[in-house]
């Protein structure tokens, strides 16, 4: 089987990726795919730094503000999603160009992670969260070591979300989480990626574009989109939403703006901490630091390279 050929940029927030991406798909007759799990919502523009038209450059986006905030999506959703987007693309002879920061997204994706069919679940859960509330986190785990013991080990017996997720798959298959991540990589991909990921070598330089961003965002009205996203959509995607649910504490009147914005700063930091713990594991990937290059079209000659070999099977 020969497989479908895909750039994928990757790295922590603020890093670059959006500018690569575009900058890579318009070198290479590309359309880009969001691999964020904040950008496929509605209305969610600056809080997760969507690109703006001008930013896009003419470069034809997917899967960007597509989804309702109310609609409950998942990575499977997205997998599904991407694979339809990247035949279109391909159909047309272009070259599909996977960005992003959700790095459970990407790799569920690229490396074609089947998952169980999940459409009762939310009865499930609804079920398992009232008897946490009724008989507390330690019945849910030693059920839980008593269907798989192998997962319980891994899982800390008060991370209530992980247990409930667990006991979830168990009871809606009859399968237990181990035996379901087993047979989830059975199947081979049908993609060969040419990672990239961009960063920054000196952490510091990443964080202070971090929160020059959040200042950015505060100017461009991320207070006010804030305000009307509650007013709209007071759901569960909005509270796990950063940037959002750091500025909630202003407008309910309990803390400063200057404390909010503080905080949004240091969360978005921890954020790309997260980030760049899930990429380092990848081996595949081929990093580029904006700061040891003179100017970004020097790091963009390296890409470009990385990428010409790839198209040509070097």
């Amino acid at each position: 089987m020969e497989k479908i050929k895909i750039i994928v940029v990757v790295g922590p927030t603020a890093s670059g990726k959006t500018s690569l991406g575009i900058h890579l798909a318009k070198k290479f007759n590309g359309e880009v795919i969001s691999g964020d799990s904040m950008q496929i919502y509605e209305d969610m523009n600056i809080a997760t730094a969507k690109p703006t038209e001008e930013e896009m450059q003419g470069i034809k986006h997917h899967l960007i503000g597509f989804v309702n905030p109310e609609t409950e999506y998942s990575v499977a959703s997205f997998c599904s999603d991407a694979k339809k987007t990247v035949e279109d693309i391909v159909s047309r002879d272009k070259t599909p160009i996977l960005v992003g920061g959700t790095g459970l997204y990407i790799d569920s994706f690229i490396n074609n992670t089947e998952f169980f069919d999940n459409a009762n679940s939310k009865e499930v859960r609804e079920e398992l969260y009232k008897e946490l509330n009724e008989y507390g986190i330690e019945r849910l785990y030693d059920e839980l070591l008593q269907v798989d013991s192998e997962a319980a080990k891994k899982i800390h017996p008060n991370n209530e979300v992980r247990v409930i997720r667990a006991l979830e798959i168990y009871r809606l298959t009859g399968k237990n989480l181990t035996e379901q991540n087993k047979c989830s990589h059975e199947n081979e991909s049908p993609y060969e990626p040419l990672y990239i990921g961009i960063s920054y070598k000196d952490r510091e330089k990443l964080y202070e574009r971090i929160n020059k961003r959040v200042d950015i965002m505060y100017d461009t009205g991320l207070l006010e989109e804030t305000k009307e996203f509650y007013k709209k959509h007071p759901s569960q995607t909005a509270v796990n939403a950063i940037g959002y649910k750091e500025l909630k504490p202003y407008l309910d009147g309990e803390k400063t703006l200057e404390e909010c914005l503080m905080h949004l700063k240091q969360s978005t930091r921890r954020y790309a901490k997260r980030q760049l713990t899930w990429f380092n594991r990848n081996e595949k990937i081929k990093w580029v630091y904006p700061d040891l290059y003179n100017d970004v079209n020097e790091l963009f000659s390296e890409t470009d390279t990385l990428v010409e070999k790839f198209l040509k099977g070097e």
